[in-house]
């Protein structure tokens, strides 16, 4: 059955691919989360609406589960940073999990308890249920397709990506 997950993980740009690469249909960029009817990436970036760079995943659940999804994420963010996700700070680049039922919340608040308890850390990773998502402008949709040296040097920059000298 074919679903989707919304997950915020910092910069939109970095956690697509990865995702993409390990079951999605496809990969979305835009925002969640704030009241805002249409925000814009300018407006976002700059904290203004409430909301955070997010990726709607579309997938098939008989191909890759809820539960792989969420995995994916998990090891590729820092569940355990406050303020956003490597150089990436400020609201908009805080980490949320948006779901769709109580099923979806069970298993993130599950694995976020996991996590905590196997690292003796806390982890600042939001969850709320999932109210609405506004597309980002089409340049943001697979940047890393569209842009692959902007978006290696973005992901080395930013800290993603660790490269050895």
């Amino acid at each position: 059955m074919n679903r989707v997950a919304y997950f915020a993980g910092g910069c939109f740009w970095c956690i697509t691919p990865v995702l993409r690469v390990y079951g999605a249909d496809k990969v979305v960029s835009g925002y969640s989360g704030g009241n805002e009817e249409n925000p814009t990436y300018e407006a976002v970036k700059h904290q203004l609406t409430g909301h955070r760079e997010t990726v709607a995943v579309y997938y098939d659940d008989e191909k890759v589960s809820y539960e792989k999804l969420l995995e994916i994420y998990l090891h590729n963010i820092d569940p355990f940073d406050s303020e956003g996700q490597f150089i990436d700070k400020g609201f908009s680049y805080t980490l949320a999990v948006y779901y769709n039922d109580e099923h979806e919340k069970n298993i993130v608040l599950n694995a976020i308890e996991r996590l905590e308890k196997e690292s003796a850390r806390k982890t600042y990773i939001s969850v709320e249920k999932f109210k609405s998502f506004h597309k980002a402008e089409e340049y943001h949709q697979d940047y890393d397709l569209k842009n692959p040296e902007a978006f290696n040097k973005e992901l080395i920059e930013s800290g993603r990506k660790i490269v050895n000298k």
